[in-house]
């Protein structure tokens, strides 16, 4: 199943996620949000995106594309992350990136500043217990994701100047997505 994303403007992106108590059904989310992240070209995608608030999430590692072939991206996928209940236990570095997310699609911001490595406390799809350290772009994915949990977007995390520049540069862009944002609510609710 391909579930509708939810854009900036939607309520649930903003809210703090549960905790994830009950693990039965989880890996039939974890493929049904897999199958709406490779949909939407992603590579990372948490359940506040679908509309759940729960701290949970699933992103990939992708192998580099050949180059001047387009394959689709399930075929690129190195490594697949089911993540429930994550915790970071352990930052070390920081390093500025490019960010985008697929809930303000179209809109990047260099220079977010992330953590150059972590170590992840969490839970599998089944409930059980995982860690994992990570560095560079990986890193980043689950810094983001986590976030996403807290309710927290990336453009947040941006010195104050540098977003209140995004902002303003992206005002109706912004201003569209909340638009759209209601109307899908709108009509889930009606659905």
């Amino acid at each position: 199943m391909i579930y509708p994303i939810r854009l900036y403007g939607d309520p649930v992106l903003r809210k703090k996620a549960r905790p994830v108590q009950d693990f039965q059904g989880l890996k039939k989310l974890a493929e049904d949000m897999l199958e709406t992240m490779f949909e939407a070209r992603g590579v990372g995608l948490a359940a506040p995106q679908i509309g759940l608030s729960q701290r949970f999430f699933v992103a990939v590692e992708y192998a580099d594309e050949p180059e001047g072939e387009e394959r689709p991206l399930r075929d690129l996928v190195r490594r697949i992350y089911v993540v429930a209940n994550p915790v970071i236990t352990h930052r070390e570095g920081e390093v500025e990136g490019l960010e985008g997310c697929l809930s303000l699609p179209g809109l990047y911001a260099e220079e977010v500043p992330r953590a150059e490595r972590i170590r992840v406390e969490y839970q599998d799809e089944e409930g059980r217990p995982r860690a994992l350290e990570l560095e560079g772009y990986m890193a980043r994915v689950f810094q983001h994701e986590i976030d996403h949990l807290e309710g927290i977007l990336f453009f947040e995390r941006l010195p104050k100047a540098k977003r209140e520049a995004f902002l303003e540069e992206n005002r109706a862009e912004l201003a569209r997505m909340q638009k759209e944002a209601r109307a899908l609510l709108k009509e889930l609710s009606q659905g």
